[in-house]
């Protein structure tokens, strides 16, 4: 299929799901569940907040939250024990020489999120993690980001809160507008990134991946660059019913990668880099089949989207891939099912 661009809208801001008990027993199976000693209400005690500017001065749509003292010594020793509970199963030896240097908060996003910044004091290495609201389809999307995906995805989740480690990269809109010039750099290889990102978008309904909702992860090989695009952004996890939500080549934002695959790629190319992500993501499928089932039982009266997304997205879905087993799904995770099980039929063919 050939790279396209189109102007796709978001039809309006997702509601957060509650997590279901099956749901929550899911993620205790799987060891993504923790007692935390603070929650996301506990960083909302805050009484005003001050713009983060960048270094241009430009505003980042980020505030900091500005605590009373008493308030604020106990959220930074509970923050540094979330910490240690994100990144060392709570052994918290590692964060003995830890300080809590800031926490920002967005209330632009979905889920409102805390960015919370952690510096090693002995030589000033910092880290970052975020704080959100405990999203059903958000944790969702998570999973299939573990399963169906070449990455791995490092969360916990209690209650209403999500502790989020923070995915390192370039933003997809600061790559495309300062490195794409860079003459180090294979454009090919990022083209042929990009429609493989496209195509694992469509197959597990992770949406809205304009620019900024990911990243670009560059490592450099012994003759080359190896480049690959980490979605850092999953509020319209299977939410949306327009099925061009779920393909980064239709926003607007993309269109310098877009334009990469139309310079570099033909339509051959793209088919045979599609076909590589489709056996990929097979052979993820087959070593995880038992966890992939757990989730999808998992699924069984869990809210994560409208009946009427639903409907759209399963006619759409029919009419592009010609496939009238669409219509019997009944719910996102069922077109997800149904996506990697004709994904597995393309492969073995």
């Amino acid at each position: 299929m050939a790279m396209e661009i189109d102007d796709v809208k978001i039809s309006r801001k997702k509601p957060i799901f509650s997590v279901s008990t099956g749901l929550a027993k899911y993620l205790k199976m799987y060891q993504r569940d923790a007692r935390l000693p603070i929650n996301y209400a506990d960083l909302l005690n805050f009484q005003e907040t001050v713009p983060v500017m960048d270094k241009f001065g430009n505003d980042t749509h980020w505030e900091t939250p500005l605590y009373p003292p008493y308030v604020q010594d106990q959220l930074y020793d509970g923050l540094k024990i979330i910490y240690a509970i994100l990144k060392a199963s709570g052994n918290t030896r590692i964060v003995q020489h830890k300080i809590i240097d800031r926490i920002e908060y967005c209330a632009f996003g979905n889920t409102k999120p805390f960015r919370i910044r952690i510096i090693n004091r002995l030589n000033d290495v910092y880290d970052y993690f975020y704080i959100k609201q405990a999203d059903a389809s958000r944790i969702y999307g998570l999973e299939l980001e573990e399963i169906l995906s070449p990455n791995q995805v490092n969360y916990v989740y209690d209650g209403n809160t999500l502790i989020e480690e923070h995915i390192v990269g370039i933003p997809g809109d600061t790559f495309s507008k300062t490195r794409l010039g860079n003459p180090d750099y294979n454009l090919t290889r990022i083209a042929k990134e990009f429609v493989k990102f496209n195509e694992r978008c469509a197959i597990s309904l992770l949406g809205d991946m304009r620019a900024y909702n990911y990243v670009m992860q560059i490592t450099p090989d012994f003759d080359d660059f190896q480049f690959r695009i980490r979605a850092i952004d999953f509020d319209q996890q299977f939410f949306e019913g327009n099925p061009r939500v779920y393909r980064p080549q239709f926003f607007k934002e993309n269109f310098p990668f877009v334009k990469l695959c139309m310079d570099y790629l033909t339509d051959k190319t793209v088919q045979q880099y599609q076909q590589e992500e489709r056996s990929s993501i097979v052979h993820r499928v087959r070593s995880e089949r038992h966890r992939i089932k757990d989730l999808r039982d998992a699924s069984r009266g869990q809210e994560l989207s409208t009946l009427e997304n639903i409907m759209q997205l399963r006619d759409g879905y029919a009419k592009s891939y010609n496939d009238n087993n669409y219509y019997n799904c009944k719910s996102m995770p069922d077109i997800v099912e149904l996506n990697v099980k004709n994904v597995i039929r393309q492969v073995q063919l």
